[in-house]
């Protein structure tokens, strides 16, 4: 979407959510009580970073039974609030990749990123966050890529790659930025 507006396009971003993720089949998603018991038996404080609107993580979420899982979401209404100026003068769109959209979820959450795992599909995204000072996990590939820390096949795999989320030094791993149970699940 920022490439479009940045070309020039002009167009409602509540329209585009609603066509883009209006035609999901989101039906198909059935709840996934691994994942869900996955992420309640993790200490850390879990927030979804995605560059979705919040109807659409919601419903995933839902769908996907772990709503409760999450403290909160930071999503494209987060990070791009209505615009209250003129065209000429609004502000760029804050995305995944940009590196300006990591440090405004940090901000937003609160978030120390040395003390911060950020898992994610996208190699793009791993990069910016490690540019943004976070410990990285690539998920949905066995190859670490540009940036990461770690690298997941599966979410699934998660307690056996990086135990330390269970038992290491709570200080060390605070928190847990999760873009991948929404993303990796969903291909949007």
């Amino acid at each position: 979407m920022p490439k479009f507006q940045v070309l020039g396009y002009e167009f409602d971003n509540d329209e585009f959510h609603a066509y883009a993720h209006g035609r999901l089949p989101y039906e198909t998603l059935r709840p996934d009580p691994v994942l869900r018991n996955l992420l309640l038996a993790m200490p850390q404080r879990k927030i979804i970073f995605t560059n979705a609107d919040k109807a659409h993580a919601l419903q995933v979420l839902k769908r996907l039974a772990l709503e409760d899982c999450f403290e909160g979401i930071i999503c494209f209404e987060t990070l791009n609030h209505p615009p209250l100026q003129p065209p000429a003068l609004k502000s760029p769109i804050l995305c995944k990749p940009s590196l300006q959209a990591f440090e405004a979820a940090i901000r937003v959450a609160n978030l120390d990123p040395k003390k911060t795992i950020f898992f994610d599909d996208s190699a793009r995204n791993i990069a910016s966050g490690k540019a943004a000072g976070l410990h990285t996990v690539i998920v949905g590939n066995s190859a670490l890529v540009p940036g990461a820390d770690h690298a997941l096949r599966s979410i699934y795999n998660i307690k056996e790659a990086i135990p330390e989320i269970w038992d290491g030094d709570e200080e060390q791993m605070e928190q847990v930025i999760q873009a991948a149970a929404v993303e990796t699940l969903v291909l949007a």
